[in-house]
């Protein structure tokens, strides 16, 4: 694919981009193409001129991905710094770029006296992609603050999308392939700027008491069955401090799994999939993936 006529652009085009450094396990392989638009219409341009068999997948923090270590195919759309203004529209509201960071988000609540985003401190992602998967921690998520979102889809059109068009179910959306967020309205309540930093500061140390936030990992591995916890039927399956090759399942998390140094893509991807079937075993209940998995074996 590197021989395909691409069209012009004004942000950066990389060919055979490496993506292991962008993702949180730290593994795994090159996108065919990574594009860091300039802005949205640069990427509106770009995917109304790209052949539309060519396959578009859109990356954040990688906080919740495994690039499988054949790399992935077609184009990986990275939005940088110009999607990650967040601003101000009113006493409740904020207008947030895609590529704004959950803590950004946050903080600038705080700042505003908007209370009810302060989940979005423990989000290790962006808004395009917790927008995408209807993220949530400590009881609330996206969809009980999104008003709506706009997204650029395959074929370069710009489309503003209410709450109620997103089909939103736990950590899913129905948001197509190939499109990508590039901005959100994220409404709160009025709310006194010391009491929100308190509850930041609480859900800040609640995270870090509880997950090994200084490892190579992709957050939480499985969604949480009906009624149960992923993480305590990990750990009657006999699964904590579980390895294969360089990939273990935490100790302090069962939830996550940890690149210990050089895994490969395979080895983190297997030993979840070792952990589903010892679940299965054990307590007849299916795990889902909560982690995306992308690209080639």
């Amino acid at each position: 694919m590197t021989a395909l006529a691409l069209p012009p652009v004004r942000g950066k085009l990389t060919p055979d981009a490496p993506l292991a450094p962008l993702v949180w396990f730290k593994s795994g392989g090159k996108a065919q193409w990574l594009f860091e638009p300039k802005d949205v219409a640069d990427l509106q341009d770009f995917l109304a001129g790209l052949a539309p068999d060519v396959p578009v997948m859109a990356l954040g923090l990688g906080s919740n991905l495994i690039v499988r270590d054949g790399g992935v195919p077609g184009v990986v759309v990275r939005l940088g710094k110009n999607f990650s203004k967040v601003t101000r529209i009113d006493d409740q509201t904020l207008d947030c770029g895609g590529g704004a960071s959950g803590i950004l988000v946050s903080s600038t609540a705080r700042d505003s006296g908007i209370a009810g985003l302060e989940f979005l401190r423990s989000i290790p992602g962006t808004v395009g992609g917790f927008v995408r998967m209807n993220g949530g921690a400590y009881g609330r998520e996206v969809k009980d603050i999104l008003i709506d979102c706009d997204v650029v889809i395959r074929s370069g059109e710009l489309v503003t999308m209410p709450l109620s068009k997103l089909g939103y179910t736990y950590r899913h959306s129905e948001l197509t392939d190939g499109a990508i967020v590039v901005a959100a309205r994220f409404r709160g309540e009025a709310g006194e700027p010391g009491a929100i930093q308190a509850e930041m500061d609480r859900i800040s140390a609640a995270r870090e008491a509880s997950q090994p936030l200084r490892s190579k990992t992709g957050g939480s591995t499985f969604k949480n069955p009906d009624g149960a916890k992923a993480w305590e039927l990990v750990d009657k399956a006999g699964c904590r401090g579980l390895t294969l090759g360089g990939a273990q399942v935490s100790e302090k998390h069962t939830n996550f799994l940890i690149n210990t140094g050089a895994a490969t893509s395979a080895e983190i991807e297997a030993l979840g999939e070792e952990v589903r079937r010892r679940v299965k075993e054990q307590s007849g209940v299916e795990l889902q993936w909560e982690i995306q998995r992308v690209g080639k074996q």
